[in-house]
């Protein structure tokens, strides 16, 4: 029987797992991680974040050689199936892998491939794939499990034309009409992807709105481009049952309607990856979506037992998974813990969406005084040239100093942008204001120029150029 010790035993290699083992490992702490695959990198490269944009990057290129005149002089607009773009986009996950493993090596962080289960709050038995057992011993443990599809007893994921957005990444036919139920952005995601494939999409929302946490605006943006596409969005409805057969699978709604296609995607919420942990041994419970809580150092209320990422729920991004990881780390050496609670959203739907900070609505219900001012990329030299010109830059700011609340983007490349104005809104005082965008010189011609242009027309409104 095997027996190791360490200061740190992280659960997980997602982006929480790695931030916490390199920040830890970097102090001078003896590190190491549990994984249940044989591959590091979690969900997030094998299953999520990276699968599903390098899917979307794919599908933009079809888009692009199909659409753009030029290519017309090469030949005529092709048609390309989801395995193919699916082959394609998984090219990137031995890259992540070998790099992360790289990682891990040259810091000296042990890994033990197998499934995690606590014996008590400083022990933890991993089972092995041919069932042989190991106990690591932990003067901390960090749970960083991720999480995973949420998956409804009444509906039949085995049957070949119902899948998840796991099981999605291992279809192999392209399907002509495909119901993606649940309108998140995992669910708005898939469906600019399968739109871009030429797949006629009904998304389902239980809601009055898409990603109602966004700028109203934004959200605007998006179902129209959605529906552009192809997308037949229905909101406020909710599924009664699903049946699938050899040829199809049905859906019906509440509401009555039956709605038929070759293939449903599940995207109705996710499941924290706790249930196979032991937490009864520990005294520790997780919720009804198998999240733990923990307070503003990652603590939960198992003393020297931690977690982070998506296990712990909202935001469930794997920016803000990395950072989370840190903090618990820093706060395990006895450093100051930053709660991560101020992440930049990003959406990959075709166009992408980036905000940071208040939204309108917000903004309004707390009455405070702001005004807005708005680039639109078909206005800019670059979108023109790149011929990406859907979307536009907009910037909140309160209207007697100035100060930046809040910032919205759609189109092209704004989950890079977004960062440039998250620079400047970060800043204290008078350093965070949208003159900052006036006051200094941009490339020209960039996308960042829509900053300069969204201040311009902001200052113009509140007369203060």
């Amino acid at each position: 029987m095997a027996e190791y010790t360490y200061d740190l035993l992280v659960i997980g290699s997602g982006p929480a797992g790695e931030g916490a083992a390199m920040s830890a490992v970097k102090a001078g702490l003896k590190v190491a991680i549990v994984e249940r695959r044989e591959m590091v990198g979690g969900n997030c490269a094998h299953k999520g974040t990276i699968p599903s944009k390098s899917l979307r990057h794919a599908v933009k290129q079809v888009i692009r050689y199909n659409t753009h005149a030029l290519f017309r002089t090469i030949g005529d607009p092709q048609w390309v199936s989801f395995p193919k773009v699916l082959e394609a986009a998984a090219k990137v996950i031995p890259t992540q892998v070998e790099m992360l493993t790289t990682f891990y090596a040259r810091n000296r962080v042990d890994i033990h491939v197998g499934e995690a289960s606590f014996v008590d709050s400083k022990r933890v038995q991993v089972t092995l794939e041919d069932g042989a057992k190991e106990y690591i011993n932990a003067k901390h443990v960090l749970i960083a499990t991720g999480s995973r599809p949420y998956r409804p007893e009444n509906v039949n994921f085995h049957h070949p034309r119902v899948y998840d957005s796991d099981t999605i990444l291992g279809m192999q036919h392209t399907p002509r009409t495909m119901i993606i139920y649940g309108a998140g952005v995992i669910g708005c995601e898939y469906a600019s992807i399968f739109a871009g494939l030429g797949v006629k999409v009904d998304l389902i929302n239980s809601r009055e709105q898409l990603l109602s946490f966004l700028d109203d605006e934004i959200s605007d943006a998006l179902s129209y481009h959605l529906r552009d596409g192809g997308v037949t969005v229905r909101h406020c409805e909710e599924y009664e049952s699903v049946e699938a057969d050899a040829r199809s699978v049905t859906m019906h709604l509440q509401s009555g309607k039956r709605l038929h296609a070759d293939a449903l995607l599940w995207c109705n919420g996710r499941t924290g990856n706790t249930d196979r942990l032991g937490l009864d041994a520990i005294g520790l419970e997780a919720n009804h979506r198998g999240q733990l809580d923990v307070s503003e150092r990652y603590e939960t209320n198992v003393e020297d037992v931690y977690a982070a990422g998506d296990v712990i729920g909202w935001p469930s991004l794997a920016s803000a998974s990395f950072d989370q990881g840190r903090a618990c780390a820093r706060g395990i050496c006895g450093m100051t813990v930053r709660f991560v609670s101020d992440a930049p959203t990003g959406i990959y739907t075709l166009p992408e969406i980036s905000s940071i900070g208040k939204t309108e609505r917000e903004l309004t219900d707390a009455k405070v005084p702001y005004e807005v001012g708005r680039a639109f990329f078909k206005n800019t030299a670059r979108a023109q040239i790149s011929g990406e010109d859907v979307g536009m830059l907009k910037l909140l700011f309160r209207i007697d100093t100035l100060e930046i609340l809040g910032i919205h983007c759609f189109g092209a490349e704004a989950s890079e942008i977004i960062h440039i104005g998250q620079a400047i809104m970060s800043q204290k005082g008078e350093a965070n204001s949208i003159k900052f965008f006036v006051k200094n010189t941009f490339n020209y011609p960039t996308m960042a120029e829509a900053y300069r242009i969204a201040a311009l027309d902001g200052l113009n409104r509140v007369n203060r150029v």
